[in-house]
C-alpha cells in the first residue's frame, strides 16, 4: 500500500495523503465495502498528526470514494450505478401504460425497483407547501409518504401533499397502492388533467435524519427536489417534497427551445 507523500509539494499534506488514498482505491487495492486504514495507522504511515489525518477523509468523503460511521471507521462506497432523473418520465403515455414515474425510471435504467409507504394520511400544510398550493398555513392537505429504493439501497424520500378538497374526492389516494400509473393517473381520472410540473431543485447536506433514512455518511450531500404539479386550469393538485442521495442521480432534462 502507497505512502509516498511529498513534503516539499506545495500541496498540502491532508491533500496529499487523500490522493494517494484515492488512486489506492480507483486501481483496487482498497476494494468496495473495505474499511479505510484506521487513524492510528495512517498517522504511522504517512507521519502526520490526527487532525491532518482526519481532513484527508473528510476530502475522500466529500468525493463520495468513502463513508464513515460512528465507531466503526470509514469504508470504501459501493458505487451504486446512477439512476437518471429525466424530464420525459411524466408522459402521460407512460400512466396509459399504468407505470409511475418511479417504476419508469427503474425500469430505464435496469434497477429492481421498491416502494416502502411510511404514513398515508391527514397532515396540516407546512408553510412551503401552503404558499405553492395557494393555502393557508397549517390548512389540512393528504400527506402520502414513502421510501425508494433500487436494487435493496435506499436511494430517495418523498412525500406528496395533495390539497384535501381534491384528495377527498378520490378515494384511491387514500391507499398505500392508489393503482396503475400511481396518483397522477387517479388525478386525470377525476378531471384534474395535468398540464406541467414545476421543479425547484437544490443542493445541501443530509440531516441527522435524511443521513440515517438512506444511509449516508453524516453530512453527505443530498438533492432537495420540490415539484408542483400543476392542471390545465393552473390549479396546483400536488406537490411533491423529494429528498436524494447525491451521488446516485443525474437529473436530465429536455428544455423546448420554442418561443
Amino acid at each position: 500500500m502507497g505512502n509516498e507523500v511529498s513534503r516539499d509539494s506545495g500541496k498540502p499534506r491532508y491533500l496529499q495523503i487523500a490522493d494517494d488514498l484515492a488512486q489506492q482505491i480507483r486501481v483496487g487495492v482498497l476494494k468496495p465495502g473495505a474499511q479505510v486504514p484506521s487513524e492510528s495507522e495512517v498517522m504511522e504511515r504517512y507521519g502526520v498528526s490526527q487532525g491532518t489525518v482526519r481532513k484527508a477523509i473528510a476530502e475522500l468523503r466529500t468525493s463520495g470514494l468513502v463513508e464513515t460511521h460512528h465507531g466503526r471507521g470509514s469504508y470504501v462506497k459501493e458505487l451504486l450505478p446512477v439512476r437518471r432523473k429525466s424530464s420525459d418520465r411524466f408522459r402521460r403515455s407512460h400512466r396509459r401504460d399504468g407505470k409511475a414515474a418511479y417504476l419508469v425510471e427503474a425500469e430505464q435504467a435496469g434497477h429492481e425497483p421498491n416502494v416502502q409507504v411510511l404514513y398515508v394520511g391527514p397532515e396540516q400544510a407546512p408553510a412551503d407547501i401552503a404558499r405553492h398550493m395557494g393555502l393557508a398555513p397549517g390548512e389540512k392537505v393528504l400527506a402520502r409518504r414513502r421510501r425508494y429504493f433500487s436494487d435493496g439501497t435506499p436511494t430517495e424520500e418523498a412525500t406528496s401533499y395533495l390539497p384535501w378538497s381534491v384528495a377527498s374526492a378520490i378515494p384511491d389516494l387514500f391507499s398505500e397502492n392508489p393503482g396503475s400509473g400511481g396518483i397522477y393517473a387517479r388525478l386525470e381520472e377525476h378531471g384534474h388533467i395535468l398540464a406541467e410540473y414545476v421543479e425547484t431543485v437544490r443542493a445541501r447536506l443530509a440531516t441527522k435524519q435524511e443521513a440515517a433514512a438512506l444511509r449516508l455518511s453524516p453530512g453527505a450531500p443530498v438533492i432537495h427536489l420540490l415539484r408542483a404539479a400543476v392542471t390545465s386550469e393552473d390549479q396546483v393538485v400536488e406537490v411533491c417534497d423529494t429528498i436524494m442521495a447525491a451521488d446516485r442521480f443525474v437529473l436530465d432534462y429536455r428544455i423546448p427551445a420554442s418561443e
